[in-house]
């Protein structure tokens, strides 16, 4: 992977991250990088999973792919806002 597909990888984790963390309701106490590393997982799979579908390769924006990234960063920053708080009040 060359450094533009790393920094690439970084830039669309951080946005998917953030549109994650704008659906959650309520302010979630992560850190900044854990949002990006969600973003990025919850972008990977979600190509797959639009790939398997088959709304991955279309002509202009893939909103049916956006949409699953986000939702699934959704889960994600909700999960990682629950083990934080989890861990915060022992």
């Amino acid at each position: 992977m060359h450094v533009t597909g790393i920094i690439t990888a970084l830039v669309i984790g951080l946005i998917i991250g953030a549109l994650g963390r704008l659906v959650v309701p309520g302010r979630q106490h992560i850190p900044i990088w854990l949002t990006i590393v969600i973003g990025i997982v919850a972008a990977l799979i979600g190509t797959a999973i639009a790939a398997g579908l088959g709304v991955a390769d279309t002509n202009g924006i893939d909103w049916v792919e956006l949409a699953i990234q986000v939702v699934l960063a959704a889960v994600g920053v909700f999960a990682a806002a629950a083990l934080y708080a989890r861990r915060g009040s022992h």
